[in-house]
């Protein structure tokens, strides 16, 4: 699961404008679970594995999917075509209240965490904007700074009744002395154009925190890192049935739906893949824990002699995106400025 301990966390760091070739990161991947509705609890769960990931050299610790709010695997919500009910109104209104606001003090608890342990910090959350939910991943700096956010642009099947879509304004790629730092959430990475504007943001530690613990996932991942020449790490939760809420009505997998006293909901998969398709850790499909590796920066240009997506192997004369930053409102509002009377003909 983890890498040689004596390798020093960093070797070599060099300034915010470019990374060292020679230089190497230890990163780390927690793969836990949710403590659902009690996000106060969450909270204090992410401290101890952020404390335990920094103790053992880690400079970038990496949460999965909807660490913070829960993922809801299985969750009805009272949904079918042409049917509401109360019940279904009750747990979105339970799911609702374990969510956070972006910014607010929860994400302030985590920018001071990451400061504390001096730390990169990607947090999987469920953000709330008003009444409407995001899957949300969080940045935040060793200086104890909340860098900003990504909104998942598509989530997938009945995650649309319950997320939002983000919009163009929330792809970020932050260019720190580790590397530039972005994120791709769960089947995001099933979307070719998404990631063709993450590599030309120049991603080198690409994040892609995830609910999809299926043995094609990892293949994906090993697709990523290779196409994008940059490191993968996969961040996913290791949850029992005893941790989820309890609930008549949820619907899990064949797997899951078994007599076993207490099944696995989901089985965890967390991977680190270099960019030559190496895999440096995991998967670990067994337990909670930490997923940890030192990456070597220097493969990324090892990597990129062969082959460069959005550069010396993209062909623009034939093939181009367009990708659009701006927000998207659904209001604007356009004030009437008055003029101020003119004294002068009076």
């Amino acid at each position: 699961m983890s890498t040689t301990e004596e390798m020093s966390a960093v070797k070599n760091t060099t300034p915010i404008n470019g990374v060292d070739p020679s230089s190497t990161v230890r990163v780390t991947i927690i793969q836990s679970s949710t403590v659902y509705n009690d996000t106060p609890a969450t909270l204090d769960k992410a401290e101890k594995f952020i404390v335990e990931a920094a103790s053992k050299g880690a400079k970038l610790v990496l949460f999965p999917e909807a660490f913070i709010g829960g993922y809801p695997r299985g969750f009805r919500f009272g949904l079918a075509v042409g049917v509401h009910n109360e019940e279904g109104r009750d747990e979105f209104r339970n799911y609702h209240a374990s969510a956070i606001k972006v910014p607010g003090p929860e994400v302030e608890r985590l920018a001071e965490l990451a400061g504390k342990n001096n730390v990169h910090l990607v947090m999987g959350a469920i953000e709330k904007d008003g009444y409407t939910l995001y899957c949300t991943a969080l940045f935040f700096s060793p200086q104890g700074r909340f860098l900003g956010k990504h909104r998942k642009v598509m989530p997938t099947s009945l995650e649309r009744c319950i997320w939002g879509q983000g919009d163009g304004s929330t792809i970020p790629v932050y260019d720190t002395p580790i590397g530039k730092i972005g994120a791709a959430i769960c089947w995001e990475n099933r979307m070719p154009l998404y990631r063709t504007a993450l590599y030309a943001k120049g991603i080198e530690i690409y994040c892609a925190p995830t609910a999809d613990y299926s043995l094609e996932w990892q293949a994906s991942m090993i697709h990523i890192a290779v196409e994008g020449g940059c490191f993968v790490l996969s961040a996913h939760q290791f949850c029992k049935r005893k941790e989820f809420p309890e609930h008549p009505d949820y619907l899990f997998n064949d797997i899951v739906d078994t007599k076993e006293h207490d099944p696995t909901v989901s089985g965890g998969g967390s991977v680190i893949i270099s960019p030559l398709g190496q895999v440096l850790a995991g998967p670990n499909y067994e337990s909670e824990g930490l997923v940890t590796a030192d990456l070597d920066l220097g493969d990324i240009a090892r990597a990129k002699l062969y082959f460069d997506v959005v550069g010396h192997y993209s062909k623009p004369d034939i093939f181009n995106l367009t990708v659009n930053e701006h927000p998207k409102k659904p209001v604007t509002f356009v004030t009437k400025v008055e003029k101020p009377e003119d004294d002068s003909n009076k």
